[in-house]
This record gives C-alpha cells, sequence and structure tokens, in this order.
C-alpha cells in the first residue's frame, strides 16, 4: 500500500524532543496522519528511501545540520529528489528538506549573508501563488515560524516564487505541479519556537519573545498537503 512519507533529517532538541515531540512527531501530528497513511523514514539513521512508486507524497523535515556538510545520507536525499518530481510524486521540503530541494533541482544553497532568521515572523505571499494549491487560500500576509542558517540564495530554474519577506527572499517556491519548498517551519507551535527563541535569539531575546505568536495559516499548510497527496486513497 502506498504511504505518505516523512523523511527525518535530523533531531530537535532532546528537552523540545521530550515536552512536545521530535520533528517527525511535529510533522506527523500536522498532518492530520492522513487517513493513517503516514511512515517515518530515519535517514541519518540508514533507512531506505522508498522507490517513488510507494509514495503517496513525502515530507522532507528540517534538520540541525547544514546542507553543505555534504553528509552521505544527505546526498542520497538530494539524489532520490528528481526522482520523485519526474514521478509527479507530491513533496513537500521544510527548512532543511526545503534547502534540499532547491539544490538538487539546481539551486545554490549557503549560510544566509545577513546571519540567522530565528522567531515568529511576517512573510508576504507572491503574486504568483495566487493559483497555487497550497499557497492560494492563505492571507496575502501571515506569521510563520523561521529558524535557519542557511537558505535557498538562488532559486532553481522555474521555480515559482510563493512568499518572501525582507529578510528572507525566497521563503516558499514550487516546482513543476506538486513540488515545494518552504524555509519556514509549519509544524512548529510557539511553544517549540519559543525553544528556539531561548537557544539562538541572543540580543534580540525580548523583541523575539514579545514577537512569539501561534502560526495557524502556516501550520495549515501541512494538513492541505496531506489532503492533495493522499486524494482517492483509501481509508
Amino acid at each position: 500500500m502506498k504511504q505518505l512519507y516523512i523523511i527525518k533529517t535530523g533531531t530537535t532538541f532532546a528537552d523540545t524532543a521530550l515536552r512536545y515531540g521530535d520533528f517527525d512527531e511535529l510533522t506527523r501530528r500536522g498532518l492530520g496522519d492522513a487517513k493513517g497513511l503516514v511512515q517515518v523514514v530515519n535517514a541519518p539513521a540508514g533507512e531506505t528511501l522508498p522507490e517513488p512508486a510507494a509514495c503517496h507524497g513525502v515530507v522532507i523535515t528540517g534538520a540541525h545540520c547544514m546542507v553543505t556538510d555534504d553528509l552521505p545520507w544527505s546526498l542520497a536525499i538530494e539524489a532520490w529528489i528528481p526522482r520523485l518530481l519526474q514521478a509527479g510524486i507530491p513533496l513537500l521540503g521544510i527548512c532543511y528538506g526545503h534547502q534540499l530541494l532547491g539544490r538538487a533541482m539546481g539551486g545554490r544553497v549557503d549560510f544566509h549573508p545577513q546571519g540567522k532568521e530565528v522567531g515568529t515572523v511576517l512573510v508576504r505571499r507572491c503574486p504568483e501563488s495566487s493559483s497555487d494549491p497550497l499557497f492560494g487560500g492563505l492571507p496575502a500576509e501571515f506569521p510563520v515560524h523561521a529558524a535557519h542558517a542557511q537558505a535557498v540564495i538562488s532559486l532553481p530554474p522555474a521555480a515559482v516564487l510563493l512568499a518572501e519577506n525582507d529578510f528572507e527572499p525566497h521563503h516558499a517556491f514550487r516546482l513543476g505541479r506538486c513540488a515545494w519548498g518552504v524555509q519556514f517551519h509549519p509544524e512548529y507551535t510557539s511553544s517549540v519556537m519559543r525553544d528556539y527563541i531561548l537557544a539562538q535569539a541572543g540580543q534580540e531575546l525580548d523583541t523575539k519573545l514579545n514577537d512569539l505568536r501561534e502560526t495557524p495559516a502556516a501550520c495549515s499548510i501541512l494538513a492541505t498537503f496531506a489532503r492533495l497527496a493522499t486524494k482517492g486513497a483509501s481509508s
């Protein structure tokens, strides 16, 4: 039976995982378990990536490592991504997964020239997002949770830019009909984001904590992706 796969690429802080769940658990919760079809593959642990034909869809999670570390399991995912796109399998890359999608399809990933983006920030939908299946119904501007040092510095050829802000010009993009990358974290709650602010915000700590809030529009992306990927699947 086909599955909706979560490709786990990393682990959050130990205390955060204990209180709220690790990246795969947070993502599964956001997907709504998609009719019981969700399967997790722990890539750093050496678990085998599924064949595209076995996938309803794929979500690639965030990680604390860097895409430019070129870790063997990460390079294997990067080499696998074009096969998913060629097969028309719905794909959603989150943060690290967003960057892997970008680089796998010809974009460039590196450290953001302005440093880290950490906290609850606003993003704007771009004009091309109006007809997009994931972004078309979202507000023109909405809050998201962000925690990243690297970014897709240049988009892949033929990528459609979907969302941006003044710090990060490539917060979301689409390739083809059904592959998306989001630099922000739709799986985070404000409690999870608070842990990242406390760990990374430095001198801006008070401002970041004051800006902290829930992000319902961003969170809805996961459930919408699950519906698109599993449309027609039996319970």
